[in-house]
């Protein structure tokens, strides 16, 4: 690499030329660490697999990080030991109000997800979510001229036009939301150095996502006739009398939505798809299945691609009492109350005690082998929408011939922080 060639001269120069040469090995040095830090941010499977045979639950200060399969399910269904760690940054988003991915497993959590689940119903799938998608991926792909940016022009821009349609929430900008909604999802789920930075801008942004919102809702209920969507089906519920459907109760529960919708989607199109630019043959196989229409092997190769890069590689949770991970095991560990815990759901898809041959690239593996969506009560609210939703989205593509990456840098996946900022393809 350039970066680990550069240190290496800098060195060489430090040998011969003595202490002057030091200001300029210093600065190779921090950017040798910088560089290194970030590669292991986005590739952490190396040390994750090392863990996972000499120390499954390593606990460094006041955390805890753990990463065997069987162990990260185990952190993950005992919601009442290891707790979210989004309420308070909830409530600035929310201005006070909580969202149910905030919530521990109470009567508030089980209400709002029970209305939300009433509204966002899994037999819209075929028509209202799969089918738009469908025609939107189609549309923005066949109007680009054979060159895409797959995060710009693509990724983020579906889940909008979906949240638009589907949810009836059109954004007054695109480029607003989409910039409003990744801040958001930064400050709630990445900041974990609480960069002031970080939250100054979704402050701003959660001010600016309530305004937009409440304007949705009042302009809704000024008419008298209310489309079949989300915010319609919402609506009926406050007509009707049910608890928690105030204004503020819609309009919190559909931000909570909205952040993790578009980020997320945009996040695991890319990343999928790059790994399957990395895999060749493996490619040739996706892209038979799309023009087969083949929609479940589809997302197989998908979704297997993405365990190779995920959304992420853990969920972070706090230990609310002192608790032994793998009790029954040669490497039980006690974790002690109010440490930082990261369950390692990238690392769990790859332990070989449950997955088999994880290093080698198999579409059509148990569905159980992935934690894609997380495990257990906080699994993500949109999994459903999301199996057919990232699939979707990358199918039109793969379906294209001569697919492969633009020409130089730009053909390779570019991120701002954790989030891919571009990836550019060309077809035929």
């Amino acid at each position: 690499m350039e970066w680990m060639e550069k240190l290496k001269n800098g060195l060489e120069r430090m040998e011969k030329e003595g202490i002057e040469a030091l200001t300029s090995v210093q600065t190779e040095a921090m950017s040798f660490f910088d560089r290194l830090k970030q590669h292991l941010t986005q590739n952490p499977e190396p040390i994750f697999a090392v863990l996972r045979r000499v120390k499954p639950v390593l606990i460094f200060r006041d955390t805890a990080l753990v990463t065997r399969f069987e162990d990260v399910q185990e952190v993950l269904t005992r919601d009442n030991v290891f707790q979210v760690t989004y309420k308070e940054k909830m409530e600035v988003i929310g201005d006070g109000a909580n969202f149910f991915l905030g919530m521990q497993n109470s009567p508030e959590y089980e209400r709002d997800q029970s209305h939300m689940r009433t509204v966002i119903r899994r037999q819209d799938l075929p028509q209202l979510v799969q089918l738009f998608v469908a025609m939107t991926a189609e549309s923005l792909i066949s109007a680009s001229g054979g060159k895409l940016d797959v995060v710009q022009q693509l990724g983020r821009v579906v889940p909008m036009r979906l949240i638009a349609s589907y949810f009836g929430c059109p954004p007054n900008s695109e480029e607003e939301l989409a910039s409003w909604s990744t801040v958001m999802f930064q400050y709630l789920f990445t900041d974990h150095d609480n960069d002031p930075a970080v939250s100054a801008a979704a402050r701003g942004a959660g001010v600016k996502a309530r305004e937009w919102l409440d304007g949705v809702i009042a302009q809704r209920k000024r008419q008298d006739a209310q489309p079949d969507d989300i915010v319609g089906r919402c609506l009926a519920l406050q007509r009707a009398g049910v608890p928690g459907m105030d204004d503020v109760g819609i309009r919190n529960n559909l931000l909570g939505l909205i952040i993790g919708a578009i980020p997320t989607t945009s996040k695991c199109c890319a990343q999928a798809l790059d790994e399957l630019l990395k895999r060749p043959a493996k490619l040739g196989e996706a892209q038979e299945a799309a023009r087969s229409d083949n929609d479940a092997l589809v997302a197989q190769y998908v979704f297997e691609a993405l365990r190779f890069n995920p959304n992420n590689p853990g969920v972070f949770r706090i230990a609310a009492e002192e608790y032994t991970v793998a009790r029954d095991k040669i490497h039980a560990t006690t974790i002690p109350r109010g440490a930082t815990v990261i369950a390692a759901t990238q690392s769990a898809m790859f332990d070989d005690r449950i997955v088999d041959a994880p290093n080698e690239f198999r579409a059509g593996r148990p569905d159980y082998t992935y934690m894609h969506f997380g495990y257990g009560l906080h699994t993500c609210f949109g999994q459903y929408i999301n199996r057919v939703q990232i699939p979707g989205i990358l199918k039109p593509l793969l379906k294209r011939k001569g697919l492969r990456r633009a020409e130089g840098d730009v053909g390779q996946i570019q991120y701002d922080g954790s989030f891919p900022r571009s990836l550019r393809v060309t077809f035929d």
